[in-house]
């Protein structure tokens, strides 16, 4: 291992480790597919497409049970945009995104909204918090 894989390695060793999880040989492989391009966002599916053409055998089940038990820890942001699509955002800060639903893109956008005070403007029931303020605004090619 070369000395900049090997400080790659240390430092998604720190991460998992830091999030409470075990730096297990299949969170290693797909930690690093996920936190060495840069921010980004994937499925399940496209994740796990990605591990085996690169060689990792893993299935996916475990792809799904990691995506999860990463984002339960912090590490990943998941941003549902139907019912039965979701995609893994690696950029964990305050922001919003843009969804092209003619082709599936999902890109991030800071929009000059105060969460707080979105929030504020919301009447939680009484015994409830507000534990989140995600905005995905949708588009699609006019008809």
């Amino acid at each position: 291992m070369n000395d900049m894989h090997e400080h790659e390695h240390d430092d998604i060793v720190s991460r998992l480790r830091d999030a409470g999880l075990r730096p297990t040989r299949q969170r290693l492989a797909l930690a690093d597919l996920l936190f060495s391009h840069g921010d980004r966002h994937v499925t399940a599916e496209s994740l796990y497409d990605e591990a085996l053409g690169q060689g990792v055998r893993v299935s996916l089940a475990t792809i799904y049970n990691t995506l999860n038990q990463f984002t339960s820890s912090g590490l990943l942001r998941e941003v549902v945009v139907d019912s039965g699509k979701s995609y893994f955002d690696t950029n964990t800060e305050a922001h919003q995104h843009v969804f092209n639903e003619d082709t599936g893109a999902i890109d991030d956008v800071q929009l000059s909204l105060d969460a707080e005070e979105l929030a504020s403007r919301i009447a939680v029931p009484e015994g409830h918090e507000i534990t989140g303020v995600d905005v995905v605004v949708r588009l699609r090619r006019s008809q």
